[in-house]
């Protein structure tokens, strides 16, 4: 399986684990922490909360809550850059005028990246890199999606003829479900094995919304929402993923018609959810942090990217979570919590397995199956996730993780204070 892209699946290489975790935990006045994350509820996408929401006024909601939360100086932030996918003109002009409405002056800069479902990731790993090459003090890295309102065939641009006679050009426009359902079969992951993977990111899910383990990371926001029985337009306060479903077992899962293939095995319950949503998050190195009195949560620790064939897609985070263990000296035993993005039940499954990651470290709150993957919010949405389950449960070292679309992964080590 390693030699057709060129990486084994091996964790950690020979760099030992102790001398890895123990140097990444050390305290650096040059160490680019985060000092707030947050992010909205996930709603379901046409149906939910921020059905009739535009993906500005998301992003706009929290940006807010971030100067609310931490009380930084608005005119500190240099650089806001937030991660969205669907959007026209990729989204950089709304971005900017939700800063704005967000409280932020003129003097601080919005930008906007697409790299598809690492969006949110990309955009805070890259403020990171501005703040460690002294571009900027304080950023922020941020992602948001409004998939009521731009997802569909609009969202994908017709290939040139070019592109279309070269075959693995071609393979970047194959649909996700169509290919996640030939590498399912490729593979031998099960209906079942799917099934009850996509079942326990419910269940836990469910658990973890009535303990309410939500509800630090999740900024609540009013907005308008059409009742789309009486066709009434009433203000509602959207605090808590939707989603989220109780009660779903493998069995009830078992029931659900394959959605890719007559004899498939994915479909709408073992896949990733079509949601809305936003997330940000404030960084900047620890110094500054101290020096502004700003409480420090965690901090970035590296970040890789990873290519992988179009057709497989979804092993993204086998190629990339090794690689940032590389860079970071650690391995997976070192690791407390993966926060990895459950695209499809398939893809997630898989990728743990062959890294030999156990389960009760994968998605302890569970997942995009579960609470939506808005594509370019789910990258930063899982910082959040990710710092507070680990301060909840004085744990350190976490990983966030996931597959992008066109063919690659990408990963990045975090670790909480």
């Amino acid at each position: 399986m390693g030699q057709d892209i060129g990486v084994s699946g091996q964790l950690g290489g020979s760099l030992p684990a102790t001398g890895g975790k123990a140097k990444i935990l050390e305290k650096h006045p040059d160490d680019i922490v985060v000092t707030a994350c947050l992010r909205t509820a996930l709603t379901r996408g046409g149906k939910g909360g921020f059905k009739d929401t535009h993906a500005s006024d998301l992003m706009a909601g929290a940006l807010k809550a971030v100067i609310d939360r931490s009380k930084i100086d608005p005119s500190l932030v240099e650089d806001i850059c937030v991660g969205t996918v669907l959007a026209p003109g990729g989204g950089a002009t709304e971005m900017r005028a939700a800063s704005l409405v967000a409280g932020f002056p003129e003097s601080t800069a919005v930008r906007t990246l697409n790299r598809q479902c690492s969006s949110g990731l990309q955009a805070c790993v890259d403020v990171a890199n501005q703040i460690k090459a002294g571009m900027i003090e304080v950023g922020i890295g941020a992602g948001v999606e409004s998939m009521s309102q731009q997802y569909g065939p609009a969202a994908v641009s017709e290939f040139s003829e070019l592109l279309e006679s070269h075959p693995e050009a071609a393979n970047c426009k194959v649909p996700m479900g169509v290919l996640s359902e030939q590498m399912a079969k490729d593979r031998n992951i099960s209906r079942q094995s799917q099934d009850a993977f996509a079942a326990a990111s419910y269940q836990k899910a469910g658990k973890a919304q009535a303990e309410g383990l939500f509800n630090e990371e999740i900024a609540p926001l009013k907005v308008k929402f059409e009742d789309p029985k009486s066709g009434e337009t009433r203000e509602i306060v959207v605090d808590k993923d939707d989603g989220v479903r109780p009660g779903v077992t493998a069995e009830s899962l078992g029931k659900i018609k394959a959605s890719f293939a007559k004899d498939g095995s994915i479909h709408a319950g073992n896949a990733s959810q079509i949601s809305d949503g936003a997330a940000a998050v404030l960084l900047m190195k620890r110094s500054t942090a101290e020096r502004l009195g700003q409480q420090i949560l965690g901090k970035f620790v590296a970040a890789s990217i990873a290519g992988v064939p179009p057709l497989l897609m979804g092993i993204g985070p086998w190629k990339a979570i090794p690689k940032v263990f590389e860079l970071t000296g650690i391995t997976k035993d070192d690791v407390d919590i993966f926060e990895i993005n459950e695209a499809f039940a398939s893809q997630c499954l898989w990728c743990a397995n062959e890294l030999g990651i156990p389960a009760e470290k994968i998605n302890p709150k569970g997942g995009a199956i579960a609470f939506g993957h808005p594509l370019g919010c789910t990258g930063a949405r899982q910082v959040s996730t990710l710092l507070y389950e680990l301060r909840r449960r004085g744990q350190k070292v976490g990983v966030t993780s996931m597959c992008i679309g066109t063919g690659m992964g990408m990963a990045a080590v975090w670790v909480a204070e």
